[in-house]
């Protein structure tokens, strides 16, 4: 498949909603972490995040909320969890929404940590610091998606800690983006364009059994 064709939109597509989309999405976001709390089960936190975004003025949920807590932020996307665990004063947490607004799609992920646990705390700024480095690589060397996941990797280690592979990216559009079968940013030979992927980072921390994800458009 061409570029042209991982890269297609619909009519309706406008760069300026795609943006205001993946800002709404981020305000969701804030205000799902807002209701997260030490004591709470995964499941009670997913729980409270639906029924916000369904009081939000959204159009519709386009992939499942998923939020992670500690063990399980090692967890894929499409890795279901086995465990509802409590979070804890010093524990990690990640939030992963993907939300359509105006007929686009919004897709947003970030961790955050409870207390002053400093390699968790640590792993919080990183996987956000690592997620910028990346994007900037892609700005300044116009590389294809299967380079920009090595140069990510490389970054990743450097830093201490491990990139999950597994978690490569993907297209977004104007609603739904899945009929155009653009498959995974990282497995991309070709430069990817601006305002149409997500760029998904994952990392964990070498020898405990935590780690954190970040993820935002690649623009």
């Amino acid at each position: 498949m061409s570029l042209a064709a991982k890269e297609a939109v619909g009519a309706a597509f406008s760069a300026a909603a795609m943006r205001h989309a993946q800002a709404r999405t981020w305000e969701a976001t804030e205000r799902i972490a807002a209701l997260i709390r030490p004591g709470m089960r995964e499941s009670e936190a997913i729980a409270a995040s639906k029924e916000m975004l369904a009081a939000c003025g959204m159009d519709r949920i386009w992939h499942p909320v998923l939020i992670r807590f500690g063990a399980n932020t090692l967890l894929t996307f499409g890795e279901r969890p086995e465990t509802d665990p409590v979070l804890g004063d010093d524990d990690i947490y990640f939030i992963d929404i993907g939300i359509v607004w105006q007929g686009h799609e919004g897709d947003c992920g970030m961790t955050r940590a409870t207390g002053q646990d400093a390699d968790m705390r640590r792993c919080v700024a990183d996987v956000k610091r690592l997620h910028d480095v990346v994007q900037q690589h892609w700005r300044e060397a116009r590389v294809s998606g299967q380079a920009l996941y090595r140069f990510a990797q490389e970054q990743a280690r450097a830093m201490g800690w491990v990139l999950n592979m597994g978690m490569k990216g993907h297209r977004v559009s104007d609603f739904p983006h899945a009929i155009y079968k653009a498959g995974k940013l990282a497995d991309l030979d070709d430069t990817p364009s601006a305002g149409l992927w997500i760029l998904e980072i994952q990392i964990a921390h070498p020898t405990r059994p935590f780690g954190a994800f970040h993820e935002d458009l690649l623009e």
